[in-house]
Order: C-alpha cells, then sequence, then structure tokens
C-alpha cells in the first residue's frame, strides 16, 4: 500500500513569532544606509529644533500643542508618532495597550524628519518611548552634528545648521490620568452619536483604553515603566523641561513659557554666540538702564564740562 503523501511538519522557527531586535546600533546603521542611498548625504537636511513632546497619557499634549508651537515661533504641523503608526496591525497592538516595534518607529520617523517643511523646527509628539529609541536618537544628533560641520562654511551650509533638540514632559499622576482617559471616552460617546444622530461633523477617535480604566491604568504605567525612563536618561544630554500639567490650562501655560524662555547659548551656531556674548541682553539693558545713564551723565560732568 501506497502511504499517502503529507505535508512537511513547519519548523518550530516558523510557529514562534519574530523576535525584535533591541540593538539600537543594529537597528540604526542600515536605516541611515538607506537613507543616504535613496535622497544623497547631502539631502539629508534635517530640522534644526527638534521639540521631543512626552507626556502621561491625558497630561493634555494634544491641547497644549498649539501653545508649545507658537511659543517656539513653529509653524508647521507636528508630528504624532500615534499617527504615523495607523496601520490596522499596529492599531491592533496599539488598543491592547502594546508597543510598535522600534525599528518601524525609526524608519517612518526619519523619513518624515526630512520633509521640507520641517526645516525651521518641529514638535515631535510620542518619541522616544523606548530604550532602543533613546539610543537611536542619540545615533541621530551624532549624524545631525556630522552634517552640521561637515558642510560648515560651504554653499550648503545653510541647510546643515547647528541642531538643537529639547525634551518637553507634561507630567500628571496616575489617578489624574485615569480620570482623564475615562472623560475623555465619555465626551467621545456623547459626541460621536450627535454625530451619528445628525449627520453632521466628523467621528472623533474612539480608542479602546478610553473606555476600560484597567486599560487605562495600564497605558499609564506602560508611559512610567518605559517612556517616562527613556525620556528621563535623556536629561543629561538635552535641555530638558518637565511641565506640571494637572492644573488649568492657564496655569500649565504659563509653566510651559516659564520653562520655554529664549536660550541663546542653546540655539545659535557657537561661532556666532561667541561673538555676540559680549553684548548685554535686552533685560539687562532695561533692568540697569537708570544706573548706566546716571555713570555716564556722571562721565560727561568730568570729561566735558562744556556740555552742562
Amino acid at each position: 500500500m501506497t502511504p499517502t503523501p503529507t505535508s512537511p511538519a513547519p519548523s518550530p522557527t516558523a510557529l514562534q513569532p519574530e523576535v525584535e531586535i533591541k540593538d539600537a546600533q543594529i537597528i540604526f546603521d542600515p536605516l541611515w544606509a538607506d537613507l543616504e542611498a535613496d535622497y544623497g548625504r547631502d539631502r539629508l537636511r534635517f530640522p534644526k529644533e527638534i521639540i521631543l513632546l512626552g507626556g502621561a497619557p491625558g497630561a493634555g499634549k494634544g491641547t497644549n500643542t498649539p501653545f508649545i508651537a507658537k511659543a517656539r515661533g513653529l509653524t508647521c504641523a507636528p508630528i504624532v508618532m500615534s499617527s504615523l503608526l495607523d496601520t490596522p496591525e499596529m492599531k491592533r497592538i496599539k488598543d491592547a495597550g502594546g508597543m510598535i516595534g522600534d525599528r518601524e518607529v525609526l524608519s517612518l520617523l526619519l523619513r518624515r524628519l526630512l520633509k521640507p517643511e520641517y526645516r525651521d523646527g518641529v514638535i515631535l509628539d510620542g518619541f522616544p518611548r523606548t530604550t532602543v529609541q533613546v539610543e537611536c536618537l542619540k545615533m541621530l544628533y551624532e549624524k545631525m552634528i556630522q552634517l552640521w560641520r561637515e558642510f560648515y562654511g560651504t554653499p550648503l551650509g545653510i541647510h546643515f545648521r547647528q541642531p538643537v533638540i529639547q525634551i518637553v514632559v507634561l507630567f500628571v499622576d496616575e489617578k489624574e490620568s485615569v480620570a482623564r482617559q475615562l472623560k475623555r471616552g465619555r465626551e467621545v460617546t456623547l459626541h460621536n452619536a450627535e454625530v451619528r444622530r445628525t449627520g453632521h461633523g466628523q467621528l472623533w477617535e474612539e480608542r479602546v483604553t478610553d473606555f476600560d480604566e484597567s486599560l487605562a491604568a495600564r497605558r499609564y504605567r506602560v508611559f512610567k515603566e518605559q517612556t517616562w525612563d527613556a525620556l528621563l536618561s535623556l536629561k543629561d544630554i538635552f535641555h530638558y523641561h518637565l511641565i506640571n500639567a494637572e492644573g488649568s490650562i492657564h496655569e500649565v501655560e504659563a509653566n510651559i513659557v516659564k520653562e520655554l524662555d529664549y536660550q541663546s547659548s542653546l540655539e545659535l551656531d557657537p561661532r556666532t554666540y561667541d561673538r555676540l556674548r559680549m553684548l548685554p541682553l535686552a533685560s539687562e539693558i532695561i533692568v540697569h538702564a537708570r544706573q548706566e545713564l546716571v555713570k555716564r551723565l556722571d562721565g560727561y560732568a568730568l570729561t566735558m564740562p562744556e556740555v552742562f
């Protein structure tokens, strides 16, 4: 009797999900090589200023992003990672409270940052969120510095200015975060019901985590255990602003203004700053205007009495 042929059994490896690489260098280097091959090194023109906006769920990032942009003179729309990573597959992962793979995040982000509308600066909402992404950000910054130095003093130098990275973190505690997420869920439900009833208006996004207290709490814990630590690890490298976001909108805006005061030493090319640093600041001129006037008048009285 001839045996009936059977399909070969799948290997154990084929049954297992692909293991995500957690080595930042292994992730970053091929992605950067692809950028140079696709664009050319002299076309890798990243934003002059990148504001990394992080925050606990419900901390008001969406609410305060326009205000932060206005405070920094940015006119382009922010890059929101949750919108950038909005494929159906990734949406299922996010709805379960999970995280998207680092390689996918970085690949999409690097190419988006090269768009011309971001040349002067951009707010980046939701990056980095993991330790690997933090290391990749450091590598990106090093590459941006290398490009700035390489093209400095050349006709292309205007496209490769000294990069500035600032971190803004909006913080609320877990209780407030969960309460705000659930409140948003109730508001979305009412709004969408009205849109469906009347046929007017646009539906708002319905996040699964906004309707389940346990998922909302889990989302906050993911933030504390991964995103919070990731952003905090950059505190000694980039300018870091921790904003208390538990107050009213006006109170939070006041906190943001206080934290985002102009920092000339951070934003100007070092050579430019070195030439200008001997000039008094406008605030100093105002504060000491009376004393300086008195000093000049006394000097005139002693050296040029004919003036009087």
